[in-house]
């Protein structure tokens, strides 16, 4: 089988992971396509160590051996990443990613950006003396 095949394969499959990091809300469906683009590379990894153990006497099968610690990277991420998205959830009711940027940076729901209390500290005075 020609080098170009499983290279090619992951190409597609990195590039649907990125386009599924780039325009998913979801911060699961986001996990999902970074798994994507780690496979990918593992794809790439294993066929290379394939490829130049034909060429070389002595095979170390070093791509094989990254694959297996890319995989074990991958699921503690995962792991941790699925911790954070369940606690952000539980915390907020939502796994959407543009709504917890929103109020991460402060702004509010309904839309206003000014940052002011809703009603005047000074109509408030008044009201308690009154």
């Amino acid at each position: 089988m020609h080098l170009a095949y499983p290279a090619v394969l992951a190409a597609l499959l990195f590039c649907t992971g990125l386009y599924g990091v780039l325009a998913r809300r979801n911060a699961i469906l986001v996990l999902m396509s970074v798994e994507l683009m780690l496979n990918a590379v593992n794809l790439n990894l294993v066929a290379f160590d394939v490829w130049l153990s034909r060429t070389a006497e002595e095979t170390l099968h070093s791509g094989q051996a990254l694959t297996l610690f890319t995989i074990a990277i991958a699921a503690a991420e995962i792991g941790i990443g699925l911790a954070i998205v369940l606690a952000v959830h539980r915390n907020r009711g939502t796994a959407d990613i543009d709504k917890l940027r929103d109020t991460a940076e402060g702004h509010e729901s309904d839309g206003t950006d000014s940052g002011l209390p809703a009603t005047d500290p000074a109509a408030e005075k008044a009201e308690a003396t009154a």
